[in-house]
C-alpha cells in the first residue's frame, strides 16, 4: 500500500463563534472555540480520508493539549508513531478570524513551540533516515519556515537520500511571509525546493508574495520540476508535466463560500491520493478542485466526516511508481 510522509505543525486553534460575544468584550471581541489545525496536518487528515496510508512528522509537548492532538489525529486514521514528544513544551497556537467573505487572518503564537525543535533532536537522524520507507514526502514551505537553517539543510539532505531510492517529494509553496526573516532568505530556500521536488503545488497568491512583477509564465519557469500545478487566481489549474501541459477549470460552485481555511490543503490531498491511485496530473487536478470547492463551504479546516465526497474507484497503486 503506498504511503505518505507528511511533515509540519500542528497547533492550537481558537475561532471566533458566530455570534458569541461576552459582557466586557470590546468591539470584534467575543467567545472562541478551540480545535486543532496547521497546514500539513490538514492535508494529512485528507489524506486519511481518502484511503491513504500516512503519518505525520512533528514534534509535540507532555501536555494534554497534545495529548487531545494525538488521540485526535489516531481517530482520523493519521499515523502518529513518528510524533516525537517533548517533556515541558507545549504546541504553537493560533486564532482565525474571517470576513463576510470567507477570507481569513491568522494570529500566531509559536515561537517556543515543541515542532521548531524536529530537526535538533537525539531521535532526528532515526526520523530523517525513515523517510526513505515512504512513496511520498510531502512538506510545506511553512514547514521550511519553522526550522534553523541547519534544520533545513538536514531535511533536504535527508529527502535528497530517500528520492535515490525511489520515494517521491511532494512541496506545496503554501507562503506566509510572517514566517521568514525577510523574502531573501525565503526566495533561496524556494529555490532549494524546488530544485529538490518531483511535484510541486503552488499558486499565484505564493508566488506574486515573493517574485512581484512576473507574469504566469515567468513564475513557472522558476520551478525546474518535472510535474508542477498552478493554481491562477480564480479557480484554475494550468498544469506542466512530462509529455504536456493543461488547463483545469473548477466546476461553478453552488453553494456559499463560507471559509477559505484549508482549500489549497485539500486539494493537495485530492491530488496526491488520485495520483498515488494512478490517475494522471489533469484528473488528480479535477480531484483537487473538487474536494477544495466542498471545503470552503463548512466553517474551519476540516469539515465533517459524512460532508466528505464518494470515494471514487481508481486503478489501485501498490508500488513508489504510482505517480511517476
Amino acid at each position: 500500500m503506498a504511503s505518505v510522509a507528511c511533515i509540519g505543525e500542528c497547533m492550537v486553534e481558537l475561532r471566533q463563534a458566530q455570534g458569541g460575544h461576552s459582557i466586557g468584550q470590546g468591539q470584534g471581541g467575543g467567545l472562541y472555540s478551540r480545535g486543532f489545525g496547521g497546514d500539513t496536518l490538514n492535508t494529512a487528515v485528507y489524506l486519511a480520508r481518502l484511503d491513504v496510508k500516512v503519518d505525520y512528522f512533528t514534534a509535540l509537548g507532555d501536555d494534554a493539549l497534545s495529548d487531545e492532538m494525538i488521540a485526535a489525529w489516531a481517530a482520523e486514521g493519521v499515523g502518529t508513531r513518528r510524533v516525537v514528544r517533548l517533556p515541558g513544551k507545549l504546541p504553537g497556537l493560533y486564532m482565525i478570524q474571517t470576513d463576510g467573505k470567507g477570507e481569513r487572518q491568522f494570529f500566531h503564537w509559536r515561537d517556543s513551540a515543541a515542532a521548531r525543535r524536529l530537526m535538533d533532536l537525539p531521535e532526528t537522524d532515526e526520523i530523517l533516515n525513515s523517510l526513505m520507507s515512504y512513496d511520498i514526502i510531502y512538506l510545506s514551505a511553512i514547514t521550511l519556515s519553522i526550522y534553523e537553517a541547519a534544520g533545513r539543510e538536514r531535511l533536504f539532505a535527508a529527502i535528497k537520500r530517500a528520492r535515490l531510492l525511489g520515494t517521491r517529494f511532494v512541496f506545496d509553496t503554501n507562503f506566509r511571509a510572517r514566517g521568514w526573516p525577510d523574502r531573501d532568505v525565503a526566495r533561496e530556500v524556494f529555490a532549494a525546493a524546488f530544485a529538490a521536488a518531483d511535484i510541486v503545488l503552488t499558486s499565484t497568491e505564493d508566488l506574486l508574495a515573493l517574485y512581484p512583477g512576473d507574469g504566469h509564465a515567468e513564475l513557472m519557469a522558476r520551478i525546474p520540476s518535472s510535474e508542477l500545478v498552478f493554481r491562477l487566481a480564480e479557480p484554475v489549474s494550468v498544469l506542466r508535466f512530462p509529455g504536456g501541459s493543461s488547463e483545469v477549470r473548477a466546476e461553478p460552485m453552488t453553494k456559499p463560500v463560507l471559509d477559505t481555511t484549508a482549500a489549497g490543503d485539500s486539494f493537495a490531498a485530492a491530488y496526491i491520493a488520485a495520483r498515488l491511485a494512478g490517475s494522471d496530473p489533469v484528473e488528480a487536478a479535477r480531484a483537487g478542485h473538487r474536494l477544495a470547492s466542498l471545503v470552503i463551504c463548512y466553517p474551519g479546516a476540516i469539515i465533517p466526516g459524512y460532508a466528505m465526497p464518494p470515494k471514487k474507484r481508481h486503478r489501485p497503486a501498490t508500488s513508489r511508481q504510482a505517480t511517476k
